[in-house]
C-alpha cells in the first residue's frame, strides 16, 4: 500500500503515509487563508522522516486522500456567492419561512430551550433573489401545469441581471418526475453557455438530494450550490499543486457518507464534517478488524470534540436529515455529535454560575493558545495542561512548536484567578475537569439516549488531545478501560485513507408493503424493482466512470420504512435486493419489525398499523486495501521502561503536586506497562497516565489504559 490521506482540522493539518511498510503520521498548524499550504507542510516532515524526495513520493503512491474544513469554514464565515434560487410559483416563501423548528435547528441546546426569544439565521438566499416559475407536478409524477418557458427565461434574465453567480433550481416532486428540472437545465445552457467567460453553474435539486420534502431538499441544494465555487476553486488549486509535483492520478475526496470519491464525482455537501467521519470510519474498520465490539469514537482536536458510534463490529449510525450550520438537509451523513471542547476552546467565567464555561469558541490556530506565543490573549485547555504540568514547552508537536509558560499564566491570572477567587493552578484543575466532564456528559447522554449502556464500549480516544484527556474523561463517564489507537494523533487522517470509494444514491417511493384498510400485501414488484434497478444502474456508472472494475463493484441496499402514518422512520438493510414473491415481502417486514423492537422496545412494533416504504437507498461500492488493525488486542507481556526524567505535576482531586516520570516515543513499544502517574511525550502527542491508571502498549503505538482497581 502507498498512499496519502489528510485532515485538515480548524488547528492542525494531519497527514498519514503509507509507504510500503512504513506507516508516518505528521501535523503540521492548518493555514486557513490556503489550505495547500499547511498539507505540504505536514506533507514536507514526513518526506523528511522518510528520507525521499516529494516528487518521488507523489509519483508513486496510489492515491491522495484529502478530507477538508473548506466548506465548514464557507459556511461559518459567509463568504460563498450570491445565489439565485427557480422554484415552483407558489413556493417562493419555503425557504425563508422554513419550518417552525427552523428557529432552533444548529443552536446549543440551551438556547432550544428558548425558542421564543431564538432567531432565525441570516438567509443564504435573500428574499429579492427568488423567483417562482409557472410549472407544476404532482405528488405521483404526473404533470399538472407544463413548464412556461418564455416565463422561465424571464425569471432568469431577473437573477442573473440581479447579480446571481450561481443558481439553484428546485421544483416541487422532482424527485420523483425531474423532466422540468432537466429541461431548465437546457434552457439555461441555451441563454448562458458554459463556455462563456464567468459562466454561472446551475445545480439542480433532484440530483443532490433524491427524497422527497421541498425544504430539506431546498436547503441541502442551496448549501451544496454555496460551497460550489468555494470548493471548486479550493480543491482545484491543491489538485494543481500535486500535478506540479508529479502527482497524475485523480485526487479522491472523502465524503460525510463514510465513503470517498474523486473530486469530478464530488458534491460540495459532501465534504461538510467529512474529517471527523472519516475517523469513525477508522473506527469502525479497528472495531472489526480487532474484534473490539462495541466502540464509542472520540476526536479531541484542537477546535472541537467529536462523538461517534460502532455497534457490532461495524456498524455506524447514519444521519438521514442532519444539521449543518443552522439547516436541516438531505443527505446521508454519518451521525456525529460535535462539542466544543478542543484543546483551543477557550476557558472563561460564567457569572450565572460562578464557575468556569469551556468553549463553545476556539482560539483555533490563528492565534491559537496563548502559550503559542502568536498572540492568543485568551485563556485556553492547553494553557492549563502546560500550568499543570502535563506539556514539555520544549517539546511540544516534536519542538516546532515553542510553548510560552508566561504568556499562559498571564492569561489565565488575567482572564479567571480575580473573578474567580481561586489560585491559579486551582483555576488550571477547574478547567481541566469541567472540560473532561463536559466531553463525558458528551458521551453518556449520546449513547444513553440510543439505549446503550457506557461499560459495554471500548472508549477510543484519538486526536491531538484525545489521549492527554481520556483518563479525566473515563473517571467522569465511569468506565474502565481507553484505547488510543494506532497513530491517535493522525487517526481521521488514516481513516481517510481507509475509507472505501462509495456513492449513496436515494429515491423517494411510495410503496405498501401492507394496506391496513384493505388488508393487502404487496403483488406488483416490478415498479419498486425498476427504482432499485436505477439507482443500482447510477452507482456504478459513477464508479465506472472513475475507472473501477465492474466486477469489483458490490451494493448495499437499504430502506426507510414505517408504520402507516407514523412520521418517524426506520432505516432497514436488506440482503434481498430484488422482490419475487410474497416471501421476499415478508422477510423485509420482519426484519423492520426486529430493528423496530431493537430501537423502540419490543412490543412497540405496529404490523396492524400499515407497513410502508418512503425511501429506497443504494450504496455501491468498492473494498479498497486497508492498514491492518488485527493486533490491537492488550498483549500479555509487561515489560517495564525506565523513565527519561521527570517533573512535577498537578491532578484534579490530588492537593500537592506529585513528582511525575516522563517517557518518549520508546513508551510505545509492544508491551510496555507504566502505573501512574506518568506522562509519555511522543512526536505529535502526549499520554497522559493519571494516578489511578495505568498504561499499557499494543502493537503499531496502540496504547490501553486501565484502572488501577478497575472499578
Amino acid at each position: 500500500m502507498q498512499r496519502i490521506s489528510v485532515d485538515i482540522g480548524g488547528t492542525f493539518t494531519d497527514c498519514f503515509v503509507a509507504w510500503g511498510d512504513k506507516y508516518v503520521g505528521t501535523k503540521a498548524l492548518t493555514t486557513h487563508h490556503n489550505l495547500a499550504q499547511g498539507f505540504n507542510d505536514a506533507l514536507d516532515i514526513a518526506i523528511e522522516e522518510l528520507a525521499i524526495d516529494k516528487r518521488t513520493l507523489l509519483s508513486g503512491v496510489d492515491s491522495v486522500r484529502y478530507s477538508t474544513t473548506l466548506g465548514t469554514n464557507a459556511l461559518i464565515e459567509r463568504n460563498g456567492p450570491r445565489i439565485g434560487l427557480l422554484t415552483t410559483e407558489g413556493f417562493n416563501s419555503t425557504v425563508p419561512l422554513s419550518r417552525g423548528r427552523g428557529y432552533g435547528e444548529g443552536l446549543p441546546f440551551e438556547k432550544q430551550r428558548d425558542l421564543c426569544n431564538a432567531v432565525r439565521p441570516d438567509p443564504i438566499v435573500p428574499i429579492s433573489m427568488i423567483r417562482g416559475v409557472r410549472e407544476r407536478v404532482a405528488y405521483d409524477g404526473d404533470v399538472i401545469l407544463t413548464l412556461d418557458e418564455d416565463d422561465l427565461r424571464q425569471k432568469m434574465r431577473e437573477l442573473v441581471d440581479q447579480g446571481a453567480e450561481t443558481i439553484v433550481v428546485i421544483y416541487a416532486n422532482s424527485v420523483v418526475n425531474p423532466e422540468h428540472e432537466l429541461r431548465t437545465r437546457e434552457i439555461f445552457l441555451e441563454e448562458y453557455p458554459s463556455y462563456l467567460l464567468g459562466a454561472i453553474p446551475l445545480l439542480l435539486s433532484h440530483q443532490v438530494a433524491g427524497r422527497k420534502g421541498e425544504y430539506v431538499r431546498s436547503t441541502s441544494t442551496i448549501i451544496d450550490g454555496y460551497l460550489h465555487q468555494v470548493m471548486y476553486h479550493g480543491l482545484g488549486t491543491l489538485e494543481m499543486y500535486l500535478r506540479s509535483n508529479g502527482y497524475d492520478k485523480p485526487m479522491l475526496i472523502s465524503h460525510n457518507s463514510g465513503g470517498m470519491a474523486q473530486l469530478n464525482s464530488t458534491d460540495a455537501l459532501q465534504t461538510v464534517h467529512s474529517g471527523p467521519v472519516s475517523g469513525v470510519a477508522a473506527a469502525e474498520h479497528l472495531s472489526f478488524s480487532g474484534e473490539l465490539g462495541n466502540i464509542v469514537a472520540t476526536d479531541m482536536g484542537g477546535t472541537s470534540f467529536d462523538i461517534g458510534i460502532v455497534v457490532e463490529g461495524g456498524e455506524k449510525h447514519y444521519d438521514f436529515n442532519p444539521v449543518i450550520d443552522r439547516w436541516l438537509v438531505s443527505v446521508p451523513m454519518v451521525h456525529l455529535v460535535t462539542l466544543g471542547a478542543g484543546g483551543g476552546s477557550i476557558a472563561s467565567y460564567d457569572y450565572l454560575h460562578n464557575s468556569i464555561k469551556i468553549g463553545p469558541e476556539s482560539a483555533g490556530s490563528d492565534p491559537g493558545p496563548a502559550c503559542y506565543d502568536r498572540g492568543g490573549m485568551k485563556p485556553t485547555v492547553t494553557d492549563a495542561d502546560l500550568m499543570l504540568g502535563y506539556l514539555d514547552p520544549d517539546n511540544y508537536a516534536n519542538g516546532r512548536i515553542e510553548l510560552n509558560p508566561a504568556r499562559s499564566r498571564f492569561v489565565l491570572e488575567e482572564e479567571l484567578c480575580d473573578d474567580m477567587d481561586m489560585e491559579l493552578l486551582d483555576i488550571c484543575k477547574q478547567i481541566k475537569q469541567t472540560a473532561d466532564s463536559n466531553m463525558a456528559n458528551g458521551i453518556a447522554t449520546e449513547l444513553r439516549s440510543r439505549g446503550y449502556d457506557p461499560s459495554e464500549f471500548t472508549t477510543l480516544a484519538y486526536g491531538g488531545n484525545g489521549p492527554l484527556h481520556c483518563c479525566g474523561i473515563a473517571n467522569a463517564l465511569g468506565v474502565n478501560r481507553v484505547l488510543a489507537p494506532p497513530f491517535s494523533s493522525v487517526f481521521s487522517a488514516l481513516g481517510a485513507g481507509n475509507v472505501n470509494q462509495m456513492h449513496i444514491h436515494e429515491m423517494s417511493t411510495y410503496t405498501v408493503l401492507y394496506h391496513t384498510g384493505t388488508q393487502s400485501m404487496l403483488t406488483d414488484y416490478e415498479r419498486i424493482n425498476t427504482a432499485i434497478s436505477e439507482l443500482e444502474a447510477r452507482g456504478r456508472d459513477d464508479l465506472q466512470r472513475q475507472g473501477m472494475n465492474p466486477d469489483d463493484i458490490k451494493i448495499r441496499l437499504e430502506f426507510d420504512m414505517r408504520y402507516g402514518n407514523q412520521r418517524v422512520e426506520t432505516a432497514v438493510e436488506t440482503d434481498v435486493t430484488r422482490f419475487n414473491s410474497m416471501h421476499d415481502v415478508l422477510a423485509l417486514m420482519g426484519r423492520f419489525d426486529k430493528r423496530y423492537g431493537e430501537r423502540f422496545g419490543e412490543g412497540s412494533q405496529a404490523t396492524e398499523s400499515g407497513v410502508r416504504i418512503n425511501t429506497i437507498r443504494v450504496s455501491s461500492y468498492i473494498e479498497l486495501d486497508k492498514v491492518d488493525f488485527s493486533h490491537v488486542k492488550p498483549v500479555e507481556d509487561k515489560l517495564s521502561m525506565e523513565p527519561v526524567s521527570s517533573r512535577s505535576c498537578h491532578f484534579v482531586g490530588v492537593d500537592e503536586p506529585l513528582d511525575t516520570p516522563v517517557y518518549d516515543d520508546a513508551a510505545l513499544a509492544a508491551g510496555t506497562f507504566i502505573e501512574g502517574p506518568a506522562v509519555v511525550t511522543t512526536v505529535n502527542t502526549t499520554y497522559l497516565v493519571e494516578p489511578d491508571w495505568n498504561f499499557h502498549a499494543s502493537h503499531r503505538g496502540a496504547v490501553w489504559f486501565f484502572r488501577k482497581d478497575g472499578k
